[in-house]
């Protein structure tokens, strides 16, 4: 049986407490957990949240689990263990830069400036069931592409999952008008330096 939508999103309270005390909010829009997550990485928290997004895609029967480069790679390899899937990252090169393969250019919300996705077209074949797994999800962008390359091989978006959402973004939004399943361990519903309001907290 899929997972249901409830369950794809529903809130790893560990998480969900530390992004509550933890968080630093800069301009009410970036929201750095960078300390455990993706810049500083705890082994055993990020190999927890890994198992728990398996567990949630369990049930779609992956192949492979896709995610882009840097910060995606982490979340994307410990849950790929836990499903004993190969992980695929989409490489990211200067926008001008002859693609080899599949491409796409993405606009980065925290970052600025535009950067090209690329996947080996050896990497993602005709027919492949797959699940997008990112550390978080903001304007969707970055998953949107993944998305669009995914179906130019041929092949299956299953779902897509993050560690933490910015709700307040509309990410979840441009990929639910994808027809992508959607989940998240922590959504964000509002931010600012002194608050981080968390769905389930």
């Amino acid at each position: 049986m899929i997972t249901s939508p409830a369950e794809l999103s529903a809130p790893l309270m560990e998480l969900v407490d530390r992004i509550r005390r933890e968080a630093t909010v800069i301009d009410n829009q970036i929201i750095k957990i960078d300390h455990f997550l993706n810049h500083r990485i705890e082994p055993r928290f990020m190999t927890r949240m890994g198992q728990e997004l398996a567990a949630r895609l369990a049930p779609y029967q992956p192949d492979l689990v896709l995610t882009a480069e840097a910060s995606g790679i982490a979340p994307g390899v410990v849950t790929a263990i836990a499903l004993d899937v190969p992980a695929v990252y989409a490489k990211k090169y200067a926008p001008m830069i002859e693609p080899p393969a599949y491409s796409r250019i993405v606009t980065s919300p925290t970052k600025g400036g535009e950067t090209r996705l690329v996947i080996g077209k050896k990497y993602l074949w005709e027919g492949a069931r797959v699940v997008i797994v990112d550390d978080i999800l903001s304007n969707g962008h970055t998953a949107a592409a993944l998305v669009e390359m995914v179906r130019e091989a041929g092949a299956e978006v299953l779902a897509a999952v993050f560690i933490m959402e910015k709700h307040f973004k509309g990410g979840r939004g441009l990929l639910e008008a994808m027809d992508v399943p959607v989940g998240t361990l922590a959504q964000v519903l509002s931010a600012t330096p002194e608050h981080v309001e968390v769905a389930g907290a």
